[in-house]
């Protein structure tokens, strides 16, 4: 009866060891058939050249020396009390390979504490079996167990006291990896939050002063072109212009204050209207500078074939505004031409004007709107120059490619797994907040994240010195090996 059960046993662990084999990576089983066949070659070849004084049980050794290396991955609790039989017998040059077993198991091996079971069960078996083999070796009593001692201590003590150091180094450098993650995307899905509210308090404000303002002067442009209409006729078409600028800010504002509101990453920014740009949208700028009183020319050598995109025209419409309105403040009444050209590629676009007439005031500016100008054509791959002429006059022109690249974002989504993909709102639980229970294992973790263990576990000085207390580990073990195998190779 026990004998079938054991046939079963034997048979399930044959069956999961070769499921194991299919479905483990090609490297892995490249790696571990490598290994194999280096601790055959070590345990048999130099016993061609040394002929122990027991030759066949040598080989069975080596063959089940063999056997260990990829139980050592599989099975470590076995593997590690297979290393038992290796300490006491008679071929000594699979001892350089029991390190390499017992350090992989006792990583495996969790918690620590069964790992050490497991390692004094090893030692005890080698203890028994050199009790159990002195009494056939005469005058082996005192030396045999004393040599098997040590070499107990350094090739399996040691060796699975710095396996336990890096097994558990493994989970707290993940744990570390895990924690910086965390913060990375809590540090971002912060700052997307404040940049949000400082955009919708900005917007509130523009709405409130702007608008209520931009909403006064349509009213009342309105009422003038009326008045004007009935008393005094040739003013009607400038207070009509007055008035469908008015509107035209208005509905602009509202479009600005639509962008403010929305998230970065979740509404896309719409692309500009296509009649921006266009021949007939600067001729239109044009007529309503020359109606303001500014005698303005317009020159578009523009290939009708030419295509610019979206926002390359775009561009061109900031431009030829952004300086016509500087005409309008600082150099009111001066004859300006506007240039549009296009080739190789490339649109040119200027608007240049003469010295203001004597005795005009000129209107003081921050020129705040030609640095915005500025950092929208470097955006685009382009060049902008603006400044004084010789003569008095100035000159604003910009060299805009026909296809722009593509605009990146200041800042980049965050790399960990996105928690606003269940809604900005209940990702940010407990992190907008400020309390720095937050971050600590304190509260709600927001969802898509697992909540941060414990500070104490993840300080680099433990990190680290599992690392250097397994190399000190190791050191002495490899000084033995060395030293066993001369002398045997001496022998």
């Amino acid at each position: 009866m026990r004998s079938a059960r054991a046939v079963r046993s034997l048979r399930r662990e044959a069956v999961a060891g070769w499921a194991a084999v299919r479905h483990a990576p090609r490297r892995t089983v490249a790696a571990e058939a490598l290994g194999c066949l280096l601790t055959a070659a070590l345990g048999l070849i130099p016993l061609l050249l040394v002929r122990p004084d027991r030759p066949v049980l040598a080989v069975l050794e080596a063959l089940y020396t063999v056997l260990l290396v990829p139980l050592r991955r599989y099975r470590p609790v076995l593997a590690m009390l297979g290393t038992g039989p290796l300490l006491v017998g008679p071929n000594v040059w699979v001892l350089a390979v029991v390190p390499l077993i017992v350090l992989p198991a006792a990583r495996r091996i969790a918690p620590p504490r069964r790992a050490w079971h497991a390692v004094w069960a090893a030692c005890a078996v080698t203890l028994v079996l050199t009790l159990a083999a002195s009494p056939f070796r005469p005058g082996a009593w005192a030396r045999e167990p004393a040599e098997n001692g040590v070499s107990a201590v350094l090739l399996v003590l040691l060796p699975a006291f710095a396996g336990i150091l890096l097994g558990r180094r493994r989970p707290l450098v993940s744990l570390l990896r895990e924690r910086n993650a965390y913060l990375e995307q809590a540090r971002s899905l912060t700052a997307a939050a404040a940049r949000l509210e400082e955009r919708t308090r900005i917007a509130g404000e523009m709405h409130d002063l702007l608008g209520h303002r931009l909403s006064l002067i349509s009213v009342h442009a309105g009422a003038l072109e009326l008045a004007a209409a009935r008393q005094a006729p040739p003013l009607a078409g400038q207070a009509e212009l007055l008035r469908t600028t008015a509107g035209t800010a208005m509905e602009e504002l509202r479009d600005i204050l639509g962008l403010l509101r929305r998230e970065d990453t979740a509404v896309p920014v719409p692309e500009p209207e296509g009649d921006r740009g266009t021949h007939e949208d600067i001729t239109a700028l044009v007529a309503e500078s020359r109606r303001a009183g500014v005698t303005v020319e317009l020159d578009w050598t523009l290939p009708g074939t030419a295509e610019p995109s979206p926002r390359t025209r775009q561009s061109v419409h900031r431009v030829v505004r952004e300086g016509l309105t500087n005409v309008l403040k600082h150099a009111s009444g001066a004859p300006t031409r506007v240039e549009v050209r296009g080739g190789s590629g490339r649109v040119e676009v200027s608007v240049t004007n003469e010295a203001p007439r004597p005795g005009h005031h000129q209107g003081t500016g921050s020129r705040s709107g030609l640095a915005g100008l500025e950092e929208r054509i470097a955006l685009l791959g382009g060049s902008f120059t603006a400044g004084p002429l010789r003569d008095g006059g100035f000159r604003l022109a910009a060299v805009l490619p026909y296809r722009p690249h593509a605009i990146t974002p200041a800042v980049p989504p965050p790399a960990a797994k996105p928690a606003s993909a269940t809604g900005p709102s209940s990702a940010m639980n407990g992190l907008v907040g400020g309390a720095p229970g937050a971050l600590r294992g304190g509260g709600t973790p927001p969802a898509g994240t697992r909540p941060p263990l414990s500070d104490e576990v993840l300080t680099w000085p433990r990190v680290l010195g599992a690392g250097c207390a397994a190399t000190l580990v190791i050191l002495p073990t490899v000084t033995f090996l060395i030293v066993l195998l001369t002398i045997a190779a001496l022998r």
